[in-house]
């Protein structure tokens, strides 16, 4: 069963979906490659039928051959069901968790993750994820496309080979609307987008900033909200992801490769999660500017966090992008 659940008091959505309760823990498992992991060459039959696949030399669907692979997620959180409808009656209700649920698998290298993978390759997954995000903007009930990546067990993976996946829901989560009416509102009032200036405004002090190339900027937000918390956005006000080109996608994948490849540098390859966010589907607004976020899972969120809703960050931003850079830092 898979459905969105509206709570009374607050108004926001919880997704339950008891499916994804079944899924088999692999993680553990790091010789599962070639006989047991359904992401590597050979073990295609074990994935739902792929939605996309680069193949350079061709091939049949769902054999080896392939680069970057699409398949939809065995236990998705959002599914395409027409015969879903809402329910419930008083306080409490319910509607379908109608959309799509995927996994890109960044490579057929069961040992690689994403920034030890070329240049090439990570862009290749890059225009997996336009390529995707593209299909599902044109699904009815798609209001909200999410692309994220869960690297490790502590960050919630359940598969020790590397790949991503795309969240295509019917509806805007709150964190997304808390960052769209912020970004709204000061255009409204000052004409200018708050992420650009913000850029601007690191760019100039750059105690936070990490790195600063191929029209992307990487730095550790202000309010950071856990240790080690990175942004990186283009340089050029963009408003919505899938119109990336092919060289931006190429300087992406180098931007990655460097900020991820640093965390495990400085950090003894972490856990993280990483997630991009963009403007909704539906939405011609352009006052926002897409980004990705990536958490390293340093600490834990515990009580406080929970209840208060406010997150505890025992690092400060600057002394961590201090680090990051490979510079002395204070603490």
């Amino acid at each position: 069963m898979t459905e969105l659940r509206r709570d009374a008091v607050t108004g926001n959505w919880v997704v339950v979906a008891t499916e994804r309760a079944r899924r088999p823990d692999h993680f553990r498992k790091s010789k599962a490659k070639d006989e047991e992991c359904p992401f590597c060459y050979g073990q295609e039959k074990m994935t739902p039928p792929e939605t996309l696949a680069y193949r350079t030399n061709g091939g049949a669907p769902d054999s080896p051959g392939w680069s970057v692979r699409v398949v939809p997620n065995k236990y998705p959180v959002f599914v395409r069901d027409a015969s879903l409808r809402p329910s419930g009656s008083g306080l409490y209700y319910s509607v379908p968790s109608a959309g799509g649920h995927e996994v890109i698998i960044h490579s057929p290298d069961h040992e690689k993750s994403l920034p030890e993978l070329p240049i090439d390759q990570v862009a290749l997954v890059i225009r997996a994820y336009r390529d995707r995000y593209l299909f599902f903007k044109g699904v009815k009930e798609v209001d909200f496309i999410e692309i994220i990546l869960n690297h490790g067990k502590d960050a919630g993976a359940s598969l020790e080979h590397s790949h991503s996946q795309l969240f295509a829901m019917p509806l805007v989560p709150p964190a997304a609307q808390d960052q769209l009416a912020g970004a709204a509102d000061y255009m409204l009032k000052n004409s200018r987008c708050i992420y650009c200036d913000i850029v601007e405004t690191e760019r100039e002090n750059g105690v936070r900033a990490i790195a600063d190339e191929d029209g992307f900027f990487a730095f550790m937000p202000y309010a950071s909200r856990l240790p080690f918390e990175s942004w990186i956005l283009p340089l050029e006000h963009q408003a919505f992801f899938e119109e990336i080109d092919e060289a931006s996608m190429r300087s992406l994948a180098k931007m990655l490769i460097l900020i991820l490849g640093r965390y495990n540098e400085v950090l003894s390859k972490p856990s993280y999660n990483l997630f991009l966010h963009t403007t909704p589907c539906k939405s011609e607004d352009r006052s926002y500017h897409w980004h990705i976020e990536i958490i390293p899972k340093l600490t834990a969120i515990a009580g406080f966090e929970f209840g208060t809703g406010m997150m505890i960050n025992i690092s400060t931003p600057e002394d961590a992008a201090a680090f990051m850079r490979g510079e002395k830092s204070d603490q």
